[in-house]
């Protein structure tokens, strides 16, 4: 009995955790852009080439990452989007984000590349 009940408790915990979602960042719609919360990953100096309108920079390579994305008071029920270049950095931020207790991370694949590519 007691091996059943923590099968049950493992279960739960395992598959309690939220994970990230991926889409593909050029199949953003308009409520999305309008009600979510864009993070941009890139480095300062990337983020100042061009960015999302509603994106906050937090710099994945930083080595205050966690503090600064805490800093943001981000309630964790909120839609989170994220995207860096082309998908890597924003990948394991996006992993980083659920293991923090964030429940809606959404990567954004393609990154800022591909939203411009799309935009022209």
């Amino acid at each position: 009995m007691k091996l059943y009940i923590l099968g049950l408790l493992f279960c739960s915990v395992f598959f309690g955790y939220a994970q990230s979602k991926a889409k593909p960042i050029t199949e953003l719609t308009g409520n999305e852009i309008s009600n979510g919360i864009f993070i941009d990953v890139r480095t300062p100096e990337e983020f100042g080439t061009g960015h999302l309108d509603k994106a906050t920079n937090v710099n994945w390579l930083g080595a205050d990452f966690t503090e600064r994305i805490a800093a943001l008071k981000i309630d964790k029920d909120e839609t989170v989007y994220l995207y860096c270049k082309k998908g890597g950095r924003s990948t394991k931020a996006a992993q980083q984000l659920d293991s923090l207790g964030y429940k809606n991370v959404v990567n954004l694949l393609g990154g800022y590349d591909a939203y411009q590519e799309n935009k022209d």
